[in-house]
């Protein structure tokens, strides 16, 4: 069972990581990573899912906002988000738009 804590860990590696690299990280934790996309500045309201979501940059940034849980963090290349179920946010995506690798956990 995965804690219900919101965890965010950011790139520290020497240089920025591929998306081969990042999606096989996630396939070493048994997870199977799907590839999205957003324009710059595409908004998405405060909403919450039914499942446990990581979320890893490939490039470009994003913003996300817990309304209730905490202060914002803006995620860059190679920055992981591991958001539990239930849990309210919203996001912003930056200036260059954003690529993300997202999987979930039941």
């Amino acid at each position: 069972m995965f804690e219900n804590i919101i965890h965010i860990q950011k790139w520290e590696g020497a240089y920025p990581p591929t998306e081969a690299e990042l999606r096989q990280m996630m396939q070493d934790e048994g997870l199977s990573p799907y590839l999205w996309a957003n324009e710059p500045g595409d908004v998405y309201a405060a909403h919450e899912h039914n499942y446990f979501k990581i979320i890893f940059v490939v490039s470009g940034s994003i913003t996300f906002g817990f309304p209730i849980e905490g202060e914002p963090v803006t995620l860059t290349t190679g920055d992981r988000l591991d958001l539990p179920a239930g849990i309210q946010h919203n996001a912003v995506v930056g200036p260059e738009g954003v690529i993300c690798l997202e999987a979930h956990r039941e």
